[in-house]
């Protein structure tokens, strides 16, 4: 029998990366995992504890790894060219998780995260690699950001976004483990564009989760100015906070349904609806 493949998880702690990791180790892989901390590495896998932007980290993580599946954390690709180095010298297959925001056609992106997915597109091409290129859409597991205000009401207020065709996490995961373990010898096309069977509004997946929650929910959009300062209240990175006012401002409707999901993995992508009932524990 072949041997079992060696793969490198990062963000393995997160919610799309845990799903890759269990997948992979259902399969039979062996699974490698480049985390900040090690509590959130799941049993089984290898942990190398560290950052994605130091070398060293990443050089050891890469030893004997067949397969990298890359999430980049930060919203600029400036500190990933000592990362883009090492992968070069292993020559791993990489598959790189980016975003449907990108477009091609445009010299300069919507928004911060749609402009350092493109980056890290093209850096990792231009260094020889050849990823298989997954542009997600927007993850139904980002709606677990608004457990904690529906905990103690009925309201979800934010910044509104441009209508998106939502995408399980699951669905993701699933079909970036069947381009992991692919075989090498036989090419894989990319850029894969997943996304979700329908188009929804913030508003839609908030009536959707009420429909699971068997509760009566609505959706405030919020002016950028508040929704600024409330993100900042919780904790998250400026940088990160003004990206994504800027997506929510400036990020074009995308009506895009494809069947790439269903490419990838031999099924249709989920609905928003199913996630919501699959998850709706978390939200009580």
């Amino acid at each position: 029998m072949p041997e079992a493949p060696t793969i490198l998880v990062t963000g393995a702690a997160g919610n799309l990366g845990s799903e890759v990791v269990d997948r992979l180790e259902a399969r039979g892989a062996r699974v490698r995992c480049l985390v900040r901390r090690q509590a959130g590495v799941r049993a089984g896998a290898e942990p190398v504890v560290g950052d994605l932007t130091d070398p060293t980290i990443v050089r050891a993580a890469l030893v004997g790894v067949d397969a990298v599946f890359l999430l980049w954390p930060l919203i600029d690709a400036a500190s990933a060219h000592g990362l883009i180095a090492e992968l070069a010298a292993a020559a791993p297959h990489v598959v790189y998780l980016s975003s449907t925001a990108v477009d091609d056609q445009a010299v300069r992106q919507s928004d911060p995260i749609a402009q350092v997915h493109a980056d890290m597109e093209a850096l990792l091409r231009d260094a020889g690699l050849r990823p298989v290129v997954l542009r997600s859409d927007t993850l139904a597991s980002n709606a677990r950001g608004w457990a904690a205000q529906l905990r103690a009401g009925d309201v979800v207020a934010g910044p509104d976004m441009a209508r998106t065709a939502v995408v399980d996490e699951r669905d993701v995961a699933d079909a970036a483990v069947a381009v992991l373990l692919a075989d090498r010898g036989q090419p894989v096309h990319g850029p894969y564009v997943l996304t979700g069977p329908e188009v929804l509004s913030r508003a839609d997946q908030v009536d959707r989760l009420g429909v699971a929650l068997r509760r009566r929910l609505r959706f405030q959009a919020i002016p950028a100015d508040l929704a600024r300062s409330r993100m900042l209240a919780d904790g998250r990175p400026e940088r990160l906070v003004e990206a994504l006012i800027a997506a929510s401002a400036r990020r074009p409707e995308s009506g895009r349904i494809t069947d790439h999901v269903e490419r990838l993995t031999g099924r249709p992508a989920g609905t928003f609806a199913q996630w919501a009932m699959d998850h709706a524990a978390e939200f009580s």
